[in-house]
């Protein structure tokens, strides 16, 4: 195993240059210590040949406790990037995150809006190394989308973030749920509601309008689509 030698800058490096407050400045910090891992792989002469995967694990949440000024020193910044949601959230917010792969010797830079997940990591990979795996695993091979050779990737896509959601075609139905619409301790969206929820995500990823009442076919596939899976 290569150990990178990353050179340990102290933390007032950046305390104080995002103008975003505290985490802000953490965010910065990050981004400079991903910039000189890259630089190392490039002296071990592996950069071309090395994939590299930045994502998140979930949407953004601002006032979840920790005392860092991350709401008071916004600055104008979005940081949900005009989604509806975040953290804990059904809406897009909550789970559409950012994903950036780069392998340089096999993939063309380009933006996709290919459906993938990172649960499809273990069966995409063991594809891409000819491992067998066990096949019961939740994630699909979606290989050639990491590769920016298939702009649809997954065929649907189950989304947890309290009532469960199933995402097909850029339609996205959200079950009813009684739970609250709305987490005051974080101040954000939860996408509870009692009704039945429909969204086409290709014209308004903002979930901004209700199309439940417009396509009730639509709203009965996804639900049967929905109750199978959750029943198998």
């Amino acid at each position: 195993m290569i150990e990178p030698h990353v050179p340990r800058m102290p933390a007032t490096m950046f305390k104080g240059k995002s103008g975003l407050g505290f985490r802000g400045d953490a965010i910065l910090q990050m981004d400079w210590t991903v910039g000189e891992l890259m630089k190392y792989l490039k002296t071990l002469g592996i950069d071309k040949n090395t994939i590299i995967i930045f994502t998140s694990d979930n949407g953004p949440v601002l006032d979840d406790g920790y005392v860092d000024g991350a709401v008071i020193m916004q600055n104008g910044h979005n940081p949900m990037g005009g989604l509806r949601g975040g953290k804990y959230s059904a809406f897009e917010a909550g789970t559409r995150v950012p994903f950036l792969i780069s392998w340089p010797q096999k993939i063309i830079p380009q933006v996709s809006d290919a459906l993938v997940s990172q649960m499809d990591f273990m069966a995409s990979f063991a594809s891409l190394l000819k491992v067998p795996i066990d096949t019961r695993q939740d994630g699909v091979n979606t290989i050639s989308a990491f590769l920016g050779k298939d702009k649809k990737g997954r065929s649907f896509y189950v989304q947890q973030g309290g009532a469960l959601s199933m995402i097909k075609d850029g339609w996205k139905y959200i079950e009813p749920s009684e739970g609250r619409a709305k987490n005051t301790l974080v101040n954000i969206e939860l996408g509870n509601l009692k009704e039945p929820q429909l969204y086409n995500l290709n014209r308004n990823r903002g979930e901004k309008k209700n199309l439940a009442n417009q396509y009730p076919e639509k709203v009965k596939e996804l639900q049967e689509m929905l109750e199978k899976i959750k029943n198998q």
